[in-house]
Order: structure tokens, then C-alpha cells, then sequence
């Protein structure tokens, strides 16, 4: 490992527990990464909708294992940590998810997001990805490691079994847990107290802000898919502008500084 990439885990730990929650957007390419760097965001992660989607794939259906490992070091040059999802680790074994975790690492990533949601809608059993967190600290124990509990998301098992989840993925190593789809306080209070370990909460427009989940102890907030979901509407709403004599959006970056996005020259 070396010593920049071990600055980059230190950075990207300490994000989490500053004064404020780590606002963390989430990218799907390169371009989109480093404008959220350029714009000063303190770090990246990715989604795996966006990174799926923009492959023609599914998301969620273990099939992005080569775009997800490809982005990854597409990212490795940027000048803030970054963190990947790898949907469920990319893996049959906890050693392969290990193995696939210290490639990201290698790659230049400072975390890694892991899920126990299942294609089919279900979800994994705690243990097996409780193997597959301690896994992965063994294999590179610098790496974030967020893990990520699917209950609220896909409505199996309520408060009780998020509980029992984040608490099991805590005594198995990992660094912080992933709740999303949660949205009201109580809950959210209660997920803060149950375990000692930095909360990381899906930004749901309309229900939640910063300041709020800041309020309630939530210490990492995302936004997951929203970013990509906006680019994509933006984009269409921009070619009906064209087509049907509208008004297009003003304020884009010129292609100069998207190329420079890319370390290209500007001119």
C-alpha cells in the first residue's frame, strides 16, 4: 500500500466524523466525478444504478463486476477520496468479494459500499455478509468499508432486523452502515443509538435535509441514483428545448471546461 493511498483512507475516514455529516454525491463516470471534485466536494462515490444504466445493464443484478472495476480506476486520479458500490461484492465466497474489494482498492479507492439486497428483491442472510465484511478488512484493512442493509429499502423486516443488521455488520468489522429508504426520525434515532458506528442515510428529496439528518446524528449522507436520474432529465429536457424552440438551460459548462475535466487543454 502505499503511503498516498493510505492518506487517502485516513481522509476519507476522518470525513465521518467531523463537525458535520459527510455529504457525499455519487457519480457514474469519470466527467460526472471529478466536476463533483472540481466543485468542491470533499469526496465521491459512485452509484451503481448510473454506473449499470449507462452500460445498458440492470442494476443490482451482479452483472456491472468489469464497468464497476474499469470506473474505479478511471477515478484513481482524482484529487479526493472516493468510495464504489459494489452492489453485493461481485463474488460467490467472501474471499472473492475480498478479492474484487482489494482491486477497487488497488485501483485508488478509499471505501468500498456493500449490500445484503438481492436481485430477486429479498435479502442475503446476515451471516454471509458478515463473512464477507471481515473479508474484506483482513484483505485490505485501511478500506471503508460501508455496509449496507437493504430492510427499509425493500420493506423485509422493519426496525427490529435493521437493528439486529447493522449491529451484526458493526461486530464484523465494518467501518459504517447504510440504511436507506429510512425517513423518519424515530427510526433514524434509534439506528443512531443502536450502533457505534458512523450512520449513512440515502438523501430523499422532500422528506430530508442536512440540517436535519445532521440533527439527528446521521454522520454520511448520500444521494445515490438522484444525480444520474437529473442528468438524464436534464438532458431530454435540453433536446425538446431544441426541437421544439424552447428556451435551453443556461449556466452549463462549456467544452473547454469539460475537457479539462480530463486534464485535456482548455482551448
Amino acid at each position: 500500500m502505499t503511503i498516498d493511498q493510505t492518506d487517502r483512507f485516513a481522509r476519507f475516514l476522518a470525513l465521518h466524523h467531523g463537525d458535520r455529516p459527510l455529504v457525499l454525491p455519487n457519480a457514474w463516470d469519470h466527467a460526472s466525478a471529478a466536476a463533483l471534485a472540481a466543485a468542491g466536494f470533499a469526496a465521491v462515490g459512485t452509484t451503481s444504478l448510473g454506473v449499470a444504466a449507462a452500460a445498458g445493464k440492470p442494476d443490482a443484478a451482479g452483472g456491472t463486476r468489469e464497468e464497476t472495476l474499469a470506473l474505479a480506476r478511471r477515478l484513481g486520479g482524482l484529487p479526493v477520496p472516493f468510495t464504489v458500490d459494489i452492489e453485493g461484492g461481485f463474488g460467490d465466497s467472501p474471499e472473492e468479494v475480498a478479492a474484487f474489494a482489494a482491486e477497487v482498492a488497488s485501483a485508488g479507492a478509499a471505501g468500498v459500499n456493500i449490500e445484503d439486497g438481492l436481485p430477486d428483491g429479498t435479502l442475503s442472510g446476515p451471516d454471509g455478509r458478515c463473512a464477507a465484511i471481515a473479508a474484506i478488512k483482513v484483505a485490505v484493512p485501511g478500506l471503508f468499508v460501508n455496509a449496507r442493509t437493504d430492510t427499509f429499502w425493500l420493506n423485509a423486516g422493519g426496525l427490529s432486523e435493521t437493528v439486529a443488521r447493522v449491529r451484526a455488520f458493526a461486530d464484523a468489522g465494518a467501518d459504517g452502515v447504510f440504511v436507506p429508504g429510512v425517513a423518519e426520525e424515530p427510526d433514524i434515532r434509534v439506528i443512531v443509538e443502536a450502533v457505534a458506528l458512523p450512520l449513512n442515510v440515502l438523501f430523499l428529496p422532500g422528506r430530508h435535509t442536512v440540517a436535519g439528518l445532521a440533527a439527528l446524528g446521521v454522520r454520511r449522507i448520500s444521494t445515490g441514483s438522484l444525480l444520474f436520474r437529473a442528468a438524464l432529465g436534464a438532458a431530454v429536457a435540453a433536446a425538446r428545448a431544441v426541437a421544439e424552440g424552447g428556451d435551453t438551460p443556461g449556466g452549463l459548462p462549456s467544452y473547454g471546461e469539460v475537457q479539462a475535466l480530463a486534464g485535456a487543454p482548455a482551448d
